[in-house]
């Protein structure tokens, strides 16, 4: 299922209609992939500071709104970045409020009366990214300190060591795995946002894919964009797997784990410390959460509009359908891999994974061309046959959505379950299999009772990731489909905000859901001690 696509891309790319591989690579590649890495780059360092900086102060130091700011940093989560993306055009845009503010209090009349920041433009994508994405960093950083010995933090204190150089020459070089792992998964959703790169005029290669497959009619140039977007998608992984491979961290000895002792902070420092985990919080939440609550109330009457209602349905169903598939298949292989871990099987479970990795527009791609090639064959054989025109069964029928969505979040739902089989004592199979019960019964009668609430948390976090997907979603849906993300996106392509506030806002609070249930076991869940394998799987 995820080699199909890959397999399809590399033959679409080898075989292309015409020689249009010399015009892309003199006139589309350089460009695009400029301001692609610089993008990452700059997504890179925002989130990694901002992540590394809160996920220390909340677990580190004492002071005023600790406690709602350890679970209120993961909240931006919740909000896909291109709806960050049109919410800020409208904040910061010439006839948004911030400038028009500034032109009131100065009695400015024009915009060259005075300097304001563009939005729209390659420095705006890294702030709305940045301030969107950086919760992959804190919450990873945030568990690695957690977990971190105590006994070796006190030492450090015992030495001398002082806040800052505890910081430096101590936590965070031993968080570097989970920071890059953090960065990784942050730059993965970067280079899959076409959202806001379209909103925000940033030629990146997504947006290359997308406008050389639609907008050229050239699906060849596009799969060979696409492989571009792949191999700089394993240079990324490679990079991050390089970076640690002689690296080796342990928790420290014994069986109890002690929280670290937080630094007390008063004055000017608890107020510093207090600004800077909010900052971000404002920023990735509550000024585009304001500002959608506010477009959507003026649009109240459409929330019983047709079009809305059947949005709602379209994402509803093919989210439920494709996070139920990718549960079942996480269970098949986290089971297959418990009882039978040997080295083709661990290869395979590791390709299947592999789907989070790809971005929607190459996914796009990948499936489109097999699927369209069945169903012209089943289309042909059964007019030849029985007379019957079945047309574009597949995708005209959302199975190519639901294909993408159960190959791109797989990984989602994998690295739940697959944790939660690890939660589980071999003994207890053992003592299923000496009362007479087979691999299947074990499964069905020990296993998933134990599972519930692991099985839950997978189907939740698959679900919402549906819900929000876009890129995969605009190049595969059937004629005259709409999702919520579609409807947000046509909307706010035609400059429409208003239209666009009210399915923005459903997302929003549909994404809120994993936020919560992350904040709510997380703190607990990470403090207890976590191996090495663990911080792998999540990798």
């Amino acid at each position: 299922m995820v080699l199909l696509p890959l397999g399809a891309i590399v033959w679409i790319a080898i075989t292309p209609t015409g020689d249009i591989w010399g015009h892309l690579l003199t006139t589309v590649l350089p460009g695009s992939l400029k301001t692609t890495l610089l993008l990452m780059l700059g997504v890179g360092l925002t989130t990694c500071v901002t992540g590394v900086l809160t996920a220390w102060l909340v677990t580190m130091c004492n002071f005023p709104g600790r406690r709602i700011a350890d679970w209120a940093l993961l909240v931006p989560l919740a909000v896909p970045t291109y709806i960050v993306a049109f919410a800020y055009v409208e904040v910061l845009d010439y006839t948004g409020p911030v400038q028009s503010l500034i032109r009131d209090i100065f009695g400015f009349k024009t915009s060259r009366d005075y300097w304001f920041p563009e939005i729209r433009s390659l420095g705006g994508a890294i702030f709305v990214m940045g301030a969107v994405l950086y919760p992959y960093v804190y919450l990873t950083t945030r568990a690695s300190f957690l977990i971190q010995s105590s006994s070796t933090l006190d030492v450090s204190r015992t030495l001398g060591a002082s806040p800052y150089g505890l910081f430096f020459r101590v936590a965070l070089p031993l968080a570097r795995p989970a920071i890059a792992i953090g960065v990784s998964l942050a730059l993965m959703e970067c280079l899959n946002d076409i959202g806001a790169v379209t909103f925000f005029g940033v030629k990146t290669l997504t947006f290359s894919v997308y406008d050389t497959w639609l907008n050229r009619s050239s699906l060849g140039g596009a799969a060979q964009l696409a492989l571009a977007m792949l191999a700089m998608v394993f240079l990324l992984l490679w990079l991050e797997r390089f970076g640690r491979r002689k690296q080796r961290f342990d928790a420290g000895g014994g069986s109890k784990h002690r929280p670290p002792t937080r630094f007390d902070l008063s004055g000017w420092q608890s107020v510093l410390a207090l600004g800077l985990c909010l900052t971000p919080i404002l920023v990735g939440f509550v000024v585009p959460g304001l500002l959608l609550a506010d477009r959507a109330s003026r649009r109240l009457n459409d929330v019983f509009a047709s079009g809305f209602l059947q949005a709602i349905w379209n994402s509803f169903y093919l989210a439920s359908i494709a996070a139920l598939l990718t549960v079942v298949i996480s269970i098949a292989l986290a089971y297959a891999f418990r009882i039978n871990s040997r080295g083709p099987l661990k290869i395979a479970v590791r390709l299947a994974s592999i789907g989070y990795a790809i971005p929607g527009t190459v996914l796009a791609i990948g499936i489109l061309i097999p699927l369209a090639g069945f169903d012209n064959f089943l289309d042909a054989r059964m007019e030849s046959w029985f007379g019957l025109n079945t047309g574009l069964l597949l995708l005209g029928s959302g199975t190519g959505l639901v294909y993408a969505y159960v190959v791109r979040f797989l990984a989602v739902s994998y690295g739940q379950v697959e944790g939660g089989f690890g939660r589980i004592t071999p003994h207890l199979d053992m003592a299923a299999r000496t009362l007479g019960r087979n691999t299947g019964q074990t499964l069905t009668q020990v296993h998933l009772p134990i599972l519930k609430p692991v099985l839950l948390s997978a189907a939740l976090l698959s679900f919402v990731d549906c819900m929000k997907e876009l890129p995969a979603t605009i190049l595969l849906r059937p004629f005259n489909f709409e999702t919520l993300a579609t409807t947000v996106f046509e909307a706010a392509s035609r400059e429409a905000f208003e239209e666009a506030a009210l399915p923005s806002l459903a997302i929003v609070l549909v994404g809120l859901i994993p936020v919560i249930f992350l904040a709510r076991s997380s703190a607990s869940s990470f403090r207890t001690k976590m191996s090495t394998r663990q911080i792998d799987a999540t990798s």
